[in-house]
């Protein structure tokens, strides 16, 4: 009795508390909501413009003794690479620290050690970037090494000969991991021909193809202080950031003809079309599903963005509660949206024994189907909504990080004020918006679909999803 009684009490008890944490706690989360939409704030850099037409965005910061900074090099991308010669514009840029200026690669490589630096470039789809960090002292001989490996680097034979072997392997390791290559097979079967069908690390037959000569008609063509952005932030003032880059990059000079860097318009699915890729060997099958999705800075963004999380953009979404939170069948499952210039593409996957990818790929297309069909509650929204709000702030916390997007903005053109607008549009998003985007962008019959397994095993399934093309994994390319 007396256990029951002091039970009863500790309910009643507990049920004061209970009201007094709830209350508490939707005071600090509405209280965490509008300090996240007040008070952040992506700091304003001052612009810079060399007379070699060179742009710089420049913020202090003296918390730390420390300086990072991102070069952007416009229309470097693989995507501007000439066809059939895949992977020269990485091999560029990766040949940029093989020797430049007055050093050779191994002397860079102990420079920057030394320093307890670092420096790297590398090539996406529309740039290239080069990224360092080192201790202020260090900025100006750091800022030296990467203009003479923008400037005058050597590209020696030996050098190329060495980068060209490693290349070649890493294709071949690349097709021995399925989770990687399905990545790649998606990629050349949904752009194609267009640009953006350029695989980045090359193929078995693009990279015996490119020559020397290659490289060196790429940079020259491509590589200029007058399609540069860079970003400076750290604890280094204004006066010895100009002398710095003056003695350095500001030495570079343009050439006299213009250049025009811009991609066609993305193409479109009609129907569905879908690759097999056969791996024997294969105990697990891996997809990627993927259709259009936006340019970068469309207005409907941020609701895409709350959209994406909901549908398979985090761990509690319905993509992957449903395959491997309920029903066990992979460690994970995602989707992504990814946005350039001319449009972008929605993409989904996962992998699963090969046995099961029948069930894994119904369901994904009906959660497709009941995304567009019956879209998301208020809560759901809600919750996305706060996900996001929480999130996104610390991805900006870093010198790097500012660099990266000050860069970023300028190259697309939104605004350096287009986070903070971001965030306050996130608040505000309903779920009628978000249903709007999930009818245009979660595809119900209009997708590509790539899948990598043992073709014995899934072939079948496949077939029941519409017509198949088959490869086999051992022909060269993707």
């Amino acid at each position: 009795m007396r256990i029951i009684q002091r039970t009863k009490r500790n309910r009643k008890n507990c049920g004061r508390c209970g009201f007094w944490l709830l209350l508490l706690a939707f005071s600090l989360s509405l209280l965490f909501s509008l300090r996240t939409e007040a008070s952040f704030k992506l700091p304003l850099p001052e612009r810079i413009r060399l007379a070699n037409g060179l742009t710089v965005f420049y913020l202090q910061n003296t918390e730390l003794p420390l300086v990072s900074f991102r070069i952007l090099i416009v229309g470097a991308g693989h995507a501007f690479e000439p066809a059939e010669l895949d992977g020269l514009a990485n091999f560029t840029a990766d040949m940029l620290l093989k020797g430049a200026g007055q050093m050779s690669a191994e002397e860079i490589a102990e420079a920057i050690d030394f320093m307890g630096a670092s420096l790297d470039f590398s090539a996406s789809e529309e740039y290239v970037l080069a990224s360092g960090e080192c201790l202020n002292e260090h900025f100006p001989r750091l800022l030296e090494i990467t203009s003479n490996c923008l400037i005058s680097p050597w590209f020696p034979e030996e050098e190329f000969r060495k980068e060209q072997a490693r290349r070649t392997d890493m294709v071949k390791a690349i097709k021995d991991n399925p989770g990687q290559a399905v990545r790649l097979y998606f990629q050349k079967a949904y752009f194609g021909s267009h640009p953006l069908g350029h695989i980045s690390v090359g193929t078995e037959i693009s990279l015996a193809k490119i020559n020397l000569e290659d490289i060196r008609s790429f940079y020259k063509q491509h590589y200029r202080p007058d399609q540069i952005l860079m970003a400076v932030v750290g604890d280094i003032k204004k006066e010895k950031l100009l002398e710095c880059l003056k003695a350095s990059l500001g030495q570079w000079r343009a050439p006299k003809a213009a250049m025009t860097a811009a991609l066609p318009p993305l193409p479109k699915p009609s129907g569905r079309k879908i690759i097999l890729v056969d791996k024997p060997d294969a105990t697990q099958a891996y997809f990627v599903l993927g259709s259009p999705g936006l340019r970068m800075g469309e207005e409907i963004s941020p609701a895409a963005h709350v959209m994406n999380t909901l549908w398979g953009g985090r761990f509690t979404s319905w993509l992957n509660t449903e395959l491997r939170i309920k029903r066990g069948l992979t460690y994970g499952a995602s989707s992504s949206l990814q946005s350039w210039k001319q449009g972008g593409l929605f993409r989904a996957s996962s992998y699963t024994r090969n046995d099961q990818l029948e069930e894994m790929l119904t369901i994904t297309l009906d959660l497709l189907k009941e995304g567009r069909r019956e879209g998301f509650s208020a809560e759901e929204v809600e919750s996305a909504r706060n996900y996001i709000l929480g999130q996104f702030p610390p991805t900006l916390e870093t010198n790097a990080s500012k660099a990266l997007a000050y860069l970023r903005l300028a190259f697309y053109g939104l605004g350096i004020d287009y986070y903070d607008r971001y965030l306050v549009r996130i608040e505000k998003i309903n779920p009628k918006e978000v249903n709007e985007v999930a009818l245009r962008l979660l595809p119900e019959e209009n997708f590509v679909l790539v899948v990598v397994g043992r073709a014995e095993e899934v072939r079948a399934a496949l077939k029941k999803l519409g017509p198949v093309v088959e490869k086999k994994i051992t022909d060269p390319g993707f």
